[in-house]
């Protein structure tokens, strides 16, 4: 049944391994090298995966390339999957540089020989090892996508993938005019359009560069090309997507100039241009200019408040009745145990009037004096009851299997009742968590604040290290700013370190952020989040410290919350506040356990430095206040460096590292109230 439910999928994904590798084949370097095909293969490593690739490299060598050049290419493709399949299940497999290192590294052997052997070894050796540079990059980027289990979207790998497709349609020409490169116009318009221009200026030179090497042809007219469209095109990008496609194409142009107007270049910016305004708005993820009027709705936000507000009373009567309805105590007497088993025993035993009437008080003493036994080790045996009841019970081995079964009846009923209180105390803290949540949902619909045009304030650095030995770092740090103008600073560490302390901590940051950009107060949203990891923290045993920083640069009002967070620094000048906290972390208290709240006001010029338990032992950390202190720079990612790296030289990164520094400017404009 579970085969039967997984097959389309397990089928759709080799599917898809195999119909890459066969097209990434048709995408050659110079030396009739197919690095993106065997970079494919890298990233799929063992399994039925890594198989699926294999075979579409082996049937794209047989489309794509000639004998001279498919020898060497299969050979390093059997290779790569071959290294794989022998390491799989070591640690050393799951490493990000794995796959990409062994993949290049095998296709350097495997190519150098016959670079080696060639007529021209020195003007063969460049192309080999441009191609060797590209196996590593292209398995790099594609892991996130192809390894078994673990397919996540990411941007980035996606943007290379796609570019990479394309650029196997380099030489496919309709009207003099390359599909190829034309799309690959598309691509970097729409990337530069949405990202930026930075991610638009890495995109262009990234992608020209490739297809220059590509070409064979020398030379870096592309690569200077796209690489200025990006960036021109990327500027535009809060404004109509026809000026963003203008400053693309005129881009091209002025590239394009040295190189002659009969260059490809110009048609193929052009058609890359116009089919990147014929998409639709959708793909744009719903960007669009804003008008000058904007609709107002009164009526529906006075209703929408009003049931809120409703909603909030139920969940708060809700709350209220469980409290009212909760037994006086629930805790069961364990003489039920020798009641129940006497009646199964005793009843019919000849001595039944001699132990329960005439002897009621010793028999009662005996039992009485045995319970804490039983109690403590789950079963009754002969020794826990005196010699006087024992050596007169002519019943005694059935009357301890009597025993026995009831008492593990009643223990399992105590365990019961015990967990259902607790779930019913938990359930008891949602309800009111979540009724203050729509409460203060509903008194802000009210309030409109108006945060375009104001001025950027503060600017803030952050750094991140993981401990020794791990690759990934098991803090996160996270700024933003909400519509209602707020600014937040997030610093969370989850329990231990590596990817799964990464995972805990991240999406305690993710749900914070979304907690706080709808408006909810700091707070609320963190006993929210508290309660929720309580009960997530029952079964994965998990936690995580937060440490948020909330700050309205026009005021300087800023208030530090924690949750089992290392201690922050409020530094003006020479002199440093220390800000500490005595709550456990997020998850270890159940219920509505508020955080630590402290408020102060930050004047222009200050700098306020949160970091975690790796950086600075809460004990010892006079070296951390003292280089605040005496620190006179004003650019809080220098600061937050300069932290990181002495905290590496004090500590030697005992535990992962992360550090966040806000910084007010001098011109801020800061009103004392």
């Amino acid at each position: 049944m579970i085969w039967s439910r997984h097959q389309p999928a397990q089928l759709l994904a080799w599917g898809i391994r195999f119909f890459l590798a066969a097209a990434l084949t048709a995408t050659q370097t110079p030396g009739d090298y197919a690095p993106f095909a065997l970079g494919c293969v890298a990233a799929c490593g063992p399994g039925a995966g890594g198989i699926a690739a294999l075979l579409g490299a082996s049937v794209g060598a047989v489309l794509f390339l000639d004998f001279s050049g498919a020898l060497p290419f299969l050979a390093a493709a059997i290779l790569i999957f071959t290294t794989a399949a022998a390491f799989q299940g070591l640690k050393l497999l799951e490493g990000p540089l794995f796959h990409p290192l062994a993949g290049a590294g095998l296709f350097l052997a495997v190519s150098g020989i016959y670079v080696l052997q060639s007529l021209s070894p020195l003007r063969n050796l460049a192309p080999c090892l441009a191609a060797t540079a590209l196996v590593g990059i292209s398995a790099w980027y594609y892991q996130p996508l192809l390894q078994a289990g673990g397919e996540r979207p990411e941007p980035d790998s996606l943007l290379f993938l796609a570019g990479s497709i394309l650029l196997a349609l380099v030489d496919v020409e309709l009207a003099g005019v390359s599909v190829g490169r034309s799309l690959l116009c598309l691509l970097l318009a729409y990337t530069a359009y949405q990202r930026g221009a930075m991610t638009g200026v890495a995109t262009g030179l990234g992608a020209g560069l490739a297809a220059d090497f590509c070409s064979g042809r020398g030379g870096v007219l592309f690569g200077a090309a796209y690489g200025l469209a990006g960036l021109l095109a990327g500027s535009r990008s809060s404004g109509r997507r026809i000026w963003a496609a203008l400053a693309f194409w005129g881009a091209a142009a002025l590239a394009a100039l040295p190189a002659g107007l009969s260059t490809p270049l110009l048609p193929e910016a052009a058609v890359g241009a116009v089919l990147f305004l014929m998409l639709p708005g959708r793909a744009f993820g719903g960007k669009r200019v804003m008008r000058g009027e904007t609709p107002e709705f009164p009526a529906a936000l006075e209703g929408m408040r009003a049931q809120l507000t409703r909603m909030a009373a139920a969940l708060r009567a809700l709350y209220d009745s469980m409290g009212r309805a909760a037994p006086v105590s629930t805790e069961e007497n364990p003489a039920v145990v020798f009641d129940r088993a006497a009646e199964k025993v005793c009843r019919g035993c000849a001595l039944c009037e001699l132990c329960w009437q005439k002897e009621y008080t010793g028999t009662f003493n005996a039992l009485n004096d045995a319970t804490p036994f039983l109690l403590e080790r789950g079963r009754a045996l002969a020794k826990d009851f005196p010699s006087y009841f024992a050596d007169r019970c002519i019943h005694l081995p059935d009357f301890l299997t009597a025993v026995n079964g009831e008492l593990s009846a009643f223990l399992l009923r105590r365990q019961y009742r015990r967990q259902l209180e607790e779930t019913r105390r938990s359930a008891r803290g949602q309800y009111a968590q979540l009724s203050e949540l729509l409460t203060a949902t509903a008194a802000g619909l009210g309030e409109v604040r108006a945060t375009a045009g104001e001025a950027d304030l503060c600017r803030i650095g952050a750094a991140l290290r993981p401990k020794e030995g791990e690759t990934v770092c098991g803090d996160t740090v996270v700024s933003f700013r909400t519509e209602g103008g707020l600014l937040c600073l997030l610093l969370a560490d989850g329990m231990g370190s590596g990817e799964a302390a990464r995972r805990e901590s991240a999406l305690t940051c993710r749900l914070l952020e979304q907690f706080l950009q709808a408006g909810i107060e700091p707070e609320a949203a963190m006993k929210t989040l508290n309660a929720a990891m309580a009960l997530r923290g029952a079964e994965t045993g998990s936690f995580t410290t937060i440490d948020l920083i909330t700050c309205r640069p026009e005021t300087g009002e800023a208030a530090f919350f924690k949750y089992g967070a290392a201690p922050s620094y409020v530094k003006k000048g020479g002199t440093v506040r220390r800000i500490t906290g005595g709550t456990l972390p997020a998850g270890l208290r159940g219920g509505a356990a508020a955080p630590d709240v402290t408020r102060a006001t930050l004047e222009p010029g200050s700098f306020a430095v949160m970091v975690s338990d790796g950086v600075a032992d809460p004990g010892r950390d006079e070296w951390l206040q003292n280089l605040l202190a005496g620190w006179d720079g004003e650019d809080p990612q220098t600061l937050a460096g300069l932290i990181l790296s002495e905290s590496v030289r004090r500590e030697n990164l005992q535990d992962d590292c992360g550090v966040q520094v806000l910084y007010l400017s001098r011109e801020s404009g800061v009103k004392k109230m």
